[in-house]
Parts: C-alpha cells; sequence; structure tokens
C-alpha cells in the first residue's frame, strides 16, 4: 500500500474546508429563519459540530495538534449549549 500524494491529500482537505465552511452558512440562514424553536437548536448544533470539522481539518493541514484539543474543548462545549438550549425550549427554565 503506498502513501497519498502529499498535493492530493492537500487538494481534499481544503476542498473539505470549503464545503464545511458552506455548510455552516446554510445552518446559520436555518438559524435565522426557523421556521420553529427546534429547527434552530438542531441548526445551532449542526453549526458547532461543522466547527468543530473545520478545527480538525485545519489540524490537518497545518500539522498542529492543538487544533485537536480545541476541537475536543469545542464539540464538550456545544453539546453542553445543546442539551440546555433543548432543556429551554422542552421546559422553559434551564436549572430548576
Amino acid at each position: 500500500m503506498t502513501d497519498a500524494d502529499p498535493a492530493v491529500l492537500e487538494t481534499a482537505i481544503r476542498a473539505a474546508l470549503v464545503l464545511v465552511s458552506g455548510l455552516c452558512v446554510l445552518c446559520g440562514y436555518r438559524v435565522i429563519r426557523g421556521p420553529t424553536n427546534p429547527d434552530r437548536v438542531v441548526a445551532l448544533d449542526t453549526i458547532s459540530t461543522n466547527v468543530v470539522a473545520i478545527a480538525v481539518l485545519f489540524a490537518l493541514l497545518t500539522d498542529r495538534g492543538l487544533f485537536i484539543t480545541v476541537s475536543l474543548v469545542l464539540a464538550i462545549i456545544g453539546f453542553i449549549a445543546t442539551v440546555a438550549v433543548a432543556k429551554f425550549v422542552t421546559d422553559g427554565e434551564v436549572i430548576e
């Protein structure tokens, strides 16, 4: 098995970065336009997941492991925020 050509790998990572960034913009539209609050919550969760993907792709592109740590922290914060917002949407309160 041979290693992938670095130029091809870099092109694929850059294309993935463009694609994921475009998906963030589309999800931003869904956050603004709705139509319902659960749709907005799902769109925000998708944006946080896409930001994690962007951080990982950037780590692959630059060979810096720090961005992997950043992506893990962003994933944890995104999960906690999604749970809090979902609880607020369903119950009207976050902390009872």
